[in-house]
């Protein structure tokens, strides 16, 4: 039976799972008051405790790559890697608005995951009732959003994610009956995360536990010029099995 831990920090609602085969176990979620820095360890911690599990059980690490926030992606994805470098087990790295979007694939409806991304913007992912991405994951503001969901001429659009709500009101005004607002759970990105990871995981596919780093849609002001489309720090993500330490 392998055994597997979770780690979202993509916003101030953070949560840690751990999964054994696909069920979840324990799941510990909270909303973050100082920084994932001094709450993310001991979150860990706690959990693998409480079900009598060290590091050296896992078979596999997940973690959320973002969009979300800049210091909190990095601090979840060096936690991930630490351990998983103590242990000498593999990585899987896991966009965070499939995280958003998961639950909804198999509705048969089209589907829009929301992440807020600050300045009264969010990122968004537009998922086709098939399941495959419509386009590119992007940076967008409510009107601009709005229109091109006006434009696919979908039926139905299923809106989820931690950015609807600010948006909820609009959305709902503009489109009517063709919107179906998703209550948001925010502890439920662990869960995801760990069902999307494990699919990957057993299909043999995991990240270059080097090369992988967090995924920005919009580098913070601090850092590059700031640029639509997806961003990666470091060179394209390589994919392939880091073998276990003997």
């Amino acid at each position: 039976m392998s055994l597997l831990l979770a780690i979202d920090t993509t916003t101030r609602n953070a949560s840690v799972a751990l999964a054994e085969e696909d069920k979840v176990v324990a799941l510990r979620a909270w909303r973050s008051t100082v920084n994932h820095s001094t709450e993310l360890m001991p979150a860990v911690a706690h959990l693998m405790e409480a079900q009598s599990c060290r590091p050296a059980d896992l078979d596999a690490v997940a973690v959320a790559l973002g969009p979300g926030g800049f210091s909190a992606l990095r601090t979840g994805l060096s936690v991930a890697k630490g351990l998983c470098l103590a242990a000498g087990i593999p990585i899987v790295g896991i966009g965070s608005l499939d995280l958003e979007t998961y639950p909804y694939r198999d509705s048969g409806l089209s589907v829009c995951g929301l992440l807020e991304a600050g300045r009264g913007e969010s990122a968004s992912a537009l998922i086709g009732p098939s399941g495959s991405r419509k386009r590119d994951d992007r940076i967008t503001g409510p009107d601009e959003l709005v229109e091109e969901i006006e434009s696919e001429r979908a039926e139905t659009v299923l809106f989820c994610g931690e950015g609807l709500p600010p948006w909820a009101e609009q959305v709902k005004e503009r489109l009517g009956h063709r919107a179906i607002l998703c209550d948001v759970h925010p502890s439920g990105r662990a869960c995801s995360l760990a069902a999307l990871a494990r699919k990957r995981f057993e299909g043999g596919e995991t990240d270059d536990l080097d090369a992988l780093q967090p995924e920005y849609l919009r580098m913070p002001s601090i850092g590059e010029p700031k640029r639509r489309g997806r961003t990666q720090q470091a060179s394209s993500r390589r994919r392939g099995r880091r073998s276990r330490k003997p």
